[in-house]
């Protein structure tokens, strides 16, 4: 697996306090803004999968293209028409919120509805391209989440918005999105939370049982050389 592309940010932030703020959540809305975009190597029967975690209610979409290895020029490319890949998508709670059949280059789409760890799963129709069998598959996959996977031009056209409403929509969606990797951090601390403290009372339960079998084994090992020192007279 390999990056496709990187991106390497500098930050300074002089000026007076309130430039420092405005520079700060500037910087924030732009973390705020995820996008994964990667390629991956598969063969004809493996398959690949990519856990990412997303708040509820918010909305995913993977943009991927193929490209088969070609051993005469010992180089990848464009996969043809015929080639397929079939994406699956599962919750948190390992239900199929997603599971279907596509193109050598496409997009999916799809809206999580429980917080949490979602598993992104890709893997080819081989076995119905024999062209393919027993060579390697380049997957290039751009997942977008949240308000990154929104077409602002698209958007712009379709509601006739003029660049200043464009761009008070997009930092409106930004703040919704902040909100909701807030809620989830906040969700995944109270799970822990709880974790924690399920644990902190099993080995306080743990330890109060030790103790009562140390002192019944104290118990009945004090009676029975006691009743040993009795049958052989010696108390």
């Amino acid at each position: 697996m390999a990056a496709e592309q990187g991106m390497r940010v500098v930050c300074t932030l002089p000026g007076t306090g309130l430039d420092r703020v405005m520079r700060a959540f500037l910087l924030l809305l732009w973390f705020a803004a995820r996008g994964n975009a990667l390629y991956f190597h598969i063969g004809e029967t493996e398959k690949k999968c990519f856990i990412e975690e997303i708040p509820d209610e918010t909305m995913v979409i993977g943009n991927y293209r193929t490209q088969l290895y070609d051993k005469q020029r010992e180089e990848y490319q464009p996969a043809t028409p015929g080639l397929g890949m079939f994406v699956e998508v599962k919750d948190p709670e390992d239900k199929v919120i997603l599971a279907r059949q596509y193109g050598s280059e496409g997009r999916f789409t799809f809206t999580s509805h429980t917080p949490g760890e979602h598993q992104i799963c890709l893997h080819s129709n081989s076995t119905k391209f024999s062209l393919f069998a027993g060579g390697m598959l380049r997957v290039h996959l751009d997942i977008q989440v949240g308000e990154h996977a929104n077409d602002y031009a698209e958007i712009a056209a379709k509601d006739k918005l003029s660049e200043l409403q464009l761009r008070v929509r997009q930092l409106v969606e930004q703040v919704e999105q902040i909100q909701k990797e807030q809620n989830y951090q906040r969700w995944r601390e109270e799970r822990f939370r709880q974790t924690s403290e399920s644990t902190n009372q099993r080995v306080l339960w743990w330890s109060i049982l030790q103790t009562l079998i140390l002192v019944a084994i104290g118990v009945w090992q004090m009676r029975h050389l006691k009743s040993f020192f009795e049958a052989k007279k010696l108390v």
